[in-house]
This record gives C-alpha cells, sequence and structure tokens, in this order.
C-alpha cells in the first residue's frame, strides 16, 4: 500500500516554517490519521489499495485507488461510500478532538459522480430555462446536492434550492424572475 500527501501552496497568511498555514497542516494531519485508519481497514478485508492525501477546498480528502475489490466499498449509489466517509471522520475526530469535513473517494467513484451530477444540474437549468417550470431532482445526498447547486449557480436565469428533509432532500431549481 502506498500513501502520498499533497497541499495547495498558494500565497496564504499565518504560514509556519513548512510553508503551509497552520490550517493546510491540521488538515493533512486528519488526512493522515483517515488514511492510518484505513489502511488498516483495507488489510483486514485483505484489500489492496493506494492512498492519496490532499488539501481541496479547505477539507482534506482522501482517494483509494487500486484493485478491483475496491468497487465493493463504494455499493450501492455510493452508500457504502458514504458510511465508511462517517466512520473514518469518527477515526479523525476521536484522535484530533476536532469534527472533520474529510472527504473521502474510493475508486475514483465521486469523480465520476460529480461529472454525472454537473451534467444533471446543467440539464435540469436548460429544462427551466426552456419551459419556465421549476424542476425537482431525485433526492440526493448533501454531497450531490453541493454539486448540482454549483452547476445550476454557472447558469445565468435561473437558481436552485434544496427542500424536504434528510433522507428525502432534494434540490429543486427555478428561473430567476
Amino acid at each position: 500500500m502506498a500513501k502520498t500527501a499533497q497541499a495547495d501552496q498558494g500565497p496564504r497568511g499565518g504560514e509556519s516554517s513548512t510553508g503551509l498555514s497552520s490550517l493546510e497542516e491540521q488538515l493533512i494531519k486528519e488526512g493522515d490519521v483517515a488514511a492510518d485508519y484505513l489502511e488498516r481497514l483495507l488489510d483486514v478485508l485483505d484489500y489492496d489499495g493506494d492512498l492519496d492525501i490532499d488539501v481541496d477546498a479547505g477539507r482534506a480528502v482522501v482517494s483509494v485507488d487500486g484493485g478491483d475489490d475496491l468497487s465493493k466499498l463504494v455499493g450501492d449509489r455510493g452508500a457504502g461510500l458514504e458510511a465508511l466517509q462517517e466512520l473514518t471522520r469518527l477515526a479523525v475526530q476521536q484522535v484530533t478532538g476536532a469534527r472533520s469535513r474529510l472527504m473521502l473517494d474510493i475508486a475514483g467513484w465521486r469523480v465520476a459522480r460529480r461529472v454525472e451530477l454537473a451534467e444533471l444540474g446543467k440539464r435540469a437549468a436548460r429544462d427551466v430555462l426552456n419551459t419556465g417550470e421549476p424542476v425537482r431532482l431525485r433526492p440526493m445526498t448533501p454531497f450531490e446536492r453541493k454539486v448540482v447547486h454549483d452547476a445550476v449557480a454557472a447558469v445565468r436565469g435561473v437558481f436552485s434550492e434544496s427542500e424536504g428533509e434528510d433522507p428525502r432532500r432534494r434540490v429543486v431549481v427555478f428561473l430567476r424572475r
């Protein structure tokens, strides 16, 4: 199992002697703790995987890539991935004492899903522009809703809101008047 770490190292205030801000150092520590936890889990399951630690948009991101077995961890529509992400966040919180916003990706599922969801958001926005009628999408996870909201926000003339309660919370796209 290989582990690599990266951080966006743009100019920031409050940089330490390592050139990283204290927030970036904290996020890299979260990623390290998460990667250690996931390495142990993969060993128990006898799955092969390479772990990559990154910092993106103010959160630690751990990606696990490698063997074919990894797709089994993603589960139906990412349900297994969401559960593993929550367990990993709890493991990080237990070590650091702070709530983590860590993002976990397995076998590139989130990357591919992000592309699908962005297209769904753009398509819904086009439909609203063409018909003038709101479009209600199926219920989604917070990750999925955020990607759709971002895609809709990039289209002039429409806006989106979430409605309902989890797990039935959904995005609705409206015509901007």
